[in-house]
């Protein structure tokens, strides 16, 4: 196929120039199949000159995924009023961005190309504005015998329709009869809803009144009123959530003072939590008992913090493993810096001041170790990644992935990656090969080798043996085989490091890794990938093969 490479490049271009939309395209699909991105790209380049839409569309896709947004955007935007392909990158692009000039590209992208995928991300976009009852319709709307996609998404609307429906009529029912409980427990649907108001923010006006209908009746619904506007509308709502709870609490409601604690506590506000939990837990709530004495804990302060585990149970196995816990750190004596919460306030001090060290130090004791949320960390973690700090860099998109924020995500792992963070070039060596650009993941993953772990040099040699650069694979599957020993990568190490001493005519080195990848292939392998994933089954090392054909070459 290499040898293809030029002559497939030039028809391409050819065809770009001449206009022959089809025909470039079955030439660029040679290099997009064929995993011949870098190839490729000149190419591309040349007839995006030419005028070719599509090789818009695929230039675009691949700086995205290698991380020029900017000309992916420039790229789409030169050709998106004719090309629904680019249309929708357009739009995508411009969604994860936060532009609200999203919408239009899928709407022209709709109108002229009739792209499904800008329809679906257009009936998304009416739901997410609270549109419910539109949302359906539209996708039911000029729908053809192929358009099967868009019933996943109606289903979603139309089933959150009739749960919101269901809370209505519900609290009309406890609304009539005064009754408190029946009010809490009409909310109970909207529990599950939480990850679907994340992603359609619009739904929560709606559900926001339910709660408030609820709350006026029922102490417990004040609880959960305060919990459902703290997951959803952020810091804003704050002074609101804490005041139905204290009013909860007022109200004897037994757990308000227990999530005012847990709350103030994912805020990195460890005073009042401790305030709250000591009151819930002089009440006998044992979830606020075991919190206050691990906060105690984190706080070096011993004697209370066994007073209070003691009072959730002496027998409890959770309490016996922390009394010894308690009881191992007083022999050690001392406690790393990173782990003790006596420095926070000094930290935050400095922080505040505009010290970006001291303000990463707080969030990492805050995260790490006195149970503050992600959302809460990241003003404290981000100046000093902004500084070019690699390791807060990284730590920061590790907060946006478990925030959902994949773009921001991407963003600061290409950032602490550029700057040699280890662990960073390999989630963009995983990102590249999610994308099915596997030139650019391996060249991630030989930079994640340099950190000498096994699972990195596996990683690196496999990408370079598939695409049969031997030579090259040997070195670092050699230390993958030799120093994996008991890891979980070990067996598919052993599988490309014999098929590697194979293709190198090193026959008798084959044998043990291939036998060793045999035994265990199955479960150690194959398991972990998709059976429907047909592009990576295609270039899957087979071991079982090897084997046979080693052994009958040396038996020859």
């Amino acid at each position: 196929m290499t040898q293809d490479i030029q002559p497939r490049g030039e028809a391409l271009v050819a065809a770009a120039r001449a206009g022959d939309a089809k025909t470039a395209r079955r030439h660029t699909d040679f290099f997009v199949l064929g995993h011949h991105v870098d190839e490729g790209i000149p190419y591309w380049e040349q007839a995006v000159a030419g005028g070719d839409a599509f090789s818009h569309y695929t230039l675009a896709r691949y700086r995205k995924i290698r991380g020029d947004r900017p000309a992916a955007e420039a790229l789409y935007r030169a050709v998106a009023d004719r090309h629904a392909g680019c249309a929708y990158g357009l739009g995508v692009l411009l969604k994860e961005n936060g532009d609200p000039e999203a919408a239009e590209w899928f709407r022209r992208g709709w109108e002229q190309g009739r792209s499904l995928d800008c329809k679906i991300e257009l009936g998304k976009l009416l739901a997410a504005e609270g549109r419910l009852d539109e949302a359906p319709k539209f996708l039911m709307s000029d729908i053809d015998l192929g358009d099967i996609a868009v019933f996943r998404w109606v289903k979603l609307f139309e089933s959150i329709r009739e749960d919101f429906d269901r809370v209505a009529a519900d609290l009309d029912a406890a609304e009539a009869a005064g009754d408190g409980d029946t009010a809490a427990e009409a909310l109970r649907p909207l529990f599950d809803l939480v990850q679907h108001f994340r992603d359609y923010p619009g739904l929560t006006t709606e559900a926001a009144g339910y709660y408030r209908r609820a709350s006026a009746l029922s102490a417990s619904a004040r609880v959960d009123h305060a919990v459902f506007l703290t997951e959803t509308a952020g810091d804003a709502s704050w002074p609101e959530a804490h005041g139905l709870l204290v009013q909860a609490h007022q109200e004897a409601y037994e757990g308000a003072g227990y999530v005012l604690g847990v709350l103030h506590e994912q805020r990195g506000d460890l005073a009042d939590a401790e305030h709250w939990y000591g009151l819930a837990a002089g009440d006998g709530h044992q979830a606020a008992q075991w919190n206050l004495g691990l906060l105690c804990k984190r706080k070096r302060r011993y004697e209370e913090a066994e007073r209070w585990f003691r009072q959730v149970g002496q027998d409890d196995e959770d309490v016996v493993a922390q009394l010894d816990r308690i009881a191992a750190i007083r022999e050690g004596g001392t406690i790393a810096p990173g782990k003790d919460l006596r420095r926070l306030p000094e930290l935050r001090e400095r922080a505040e001041a505009g010290d970006v060290h001291a303000s990463y130090a707080y969030g990492k004791i805050l995260g790490d170790w006195s149970g503050a949320g992600d959302r809460h960390l990241v003003r404290w973690i981000e100046p000093a990644a902004l500084a070019g700090d690699p390791e807060a860099a990284y730590d920061l998109a590790e907060l946006y992935g478990s925030l959902r924020r994949p773009t921001l995500r991407d963003h600061w792992y290409r950032t602490a990656a550029e700057a040699g963070h280890h662990d960073a070039c390999n989630q963009m060596g995983w990102l590249s090969e999610y994308h099915r650009d596997y030139q650019e993941a391996e060249r991630w993953y030989v930079r994640a080798a340099d950190d000498g772990s096994p699972l990195n040099a596996m990683l690196a040699g496999k990408l370079k043996a598939q695409r049969g650069a031997y030579a090259e694979a040997e070195p670092f599957l050699r230390r993958a085989w030799e120093q994996g020993s008991g890891s979980a990568h070990v067996t598919e190490a052993a599988g490309y490091y014999g098929l590697v001493l194979h293709r190198l005519g090193r026959l008798a080195e084959a044998v043990e890794p291939l036998r060793a990848a045999t035994a265990r292939w199955d479960d150690d392998v194959r398991a972990r990938y998709s059976r429907d994933d047909l592009d990576v089954l295609a270039r899957t090392a087979n071991p079982e093969r090897e084997l046979a054909e080693v052994e009958a070459a040396l038996a020859a």
